[in-house]
């Protein structure tokens, strides 16, 4: 069984296959509420089964899996419970896999069936498992996993250290970088949580900026489907392998017309990637 966390991938053809998942927002160890409750509840699907389905249903298709990466919000409730039974589930696939903060893993809110702007946010401690500035190398590519999550806050930020850390990696080196990070760090046209993205997104990309090698940035939080292109960079966000959010929404609103999701990224030993969606089968 692969060690946790996992650094080094190697495949028999040099291409990596990527299987991204995020905002699982599981509330309880074990998530009995079924389907048809749900719709009722105020999130519209059971977070706890739609994540072991997609799971499932993308580790049975005819793709090799080489990393299973989970870019935050694993939790709903920060609760060490909670996170061991997601490695559990993850650790019993038997492929590496990597997990980073959303803003739900260091932030509780409380008072959660009230309107966002009337709960209180308190700050937690981070899982010890979620990964930090963590390199992943392959025979062809460097990945490169950012914590953007704020103690206490929703919106993200990539720090001083985190761009310090950025321009040293991408200096000393060349191969093919892929970027992961919980918040988006271009604008989704949906304002609500546009004003939650990474606050100094263009210290991001400024310190990118001259590097050529930096081909994707992928993310989470938006809890829908992005494909952007930016200064040569293929900027893509994913669905939560939960309850989807209304795209292009000035306001919050759930779509509940869309199922849960996950997104493939195929690396080429070229430099290349291939990406896309797939949603789970209802």
């Amino acid at each position: 069984m692969p060690s946790y966390p996992v650094s080094k991938i190697n495949t028999p053809d040099a291409q990596v296959n990527i299987l991204q998942i995020t905002d699982l927002h599981l509330s309880t160890p074990i998530d009995f509420m079924t389907a048809s409750e749900s719709m009722n509840s105020n999130e519209p699907t059971s977070c706890q089964h739609s994540f072991e389905k997609a799971l499932q249903q993308a580790l049975d298709k005819d793709i090799r899996c080489d990393l299973i990466l989970v870019t935050g919000d694993l939790v709903n409730q920060i609760q060490p419970a909670i996170y061991n039974h997601i490695f559990e589930v993850l650790e019993a696939t038997e492929v590496p896999f990597a997990c980073i903060a959303g803003n739900h893993d260091v932030t509780d809110e409380v008072d959660g069936h009230l309107p966002f702007e009337q709960r209180k946010l308190i700050g937690r401690p981070a899982d010890a498992r979620l990964l930090s500035q963590h390199v992943i190398e392959t025979d062809h590519w460097q990945l490169l996993l950012l914590d953007s999550s704020v103690t206490g806050k929703v919106a993200g930020e990539v720090t001083p250290a985190d761009i310090d850390w950025l321009l040293n990696r991408l200096t000393t080196c060349d191969k093919p970088a892929l970027v992961a990070l919980h918040h988006h760090v271009l604008p989704v046209d949906s304002a609500w949580i546009d004003s939650h993205m990474v606050e100094n997104s263009a210290d991001f990309w400024q310190c990118v900026a001259r590097f050529e090698q930096l081909k994707v940035v992928t993310s989470g939080h938006v809890h829908q489907e992005q494909t952007q292109q930016h200064r040569g960079v293929s900027v893509y966000s994913t669905p939560s392998t939960c309850y989807q959010f209304m795209p292009n929404e000035d306001g919050f609103a759930y779509d509940k017309d869309t199922a849960p999701g996950y997104r493939w990224l195929q690396l080429a030993n070229n430099g290349k990637v291939a990406s896309w969606i797939e949603r789970l089968d209802t």
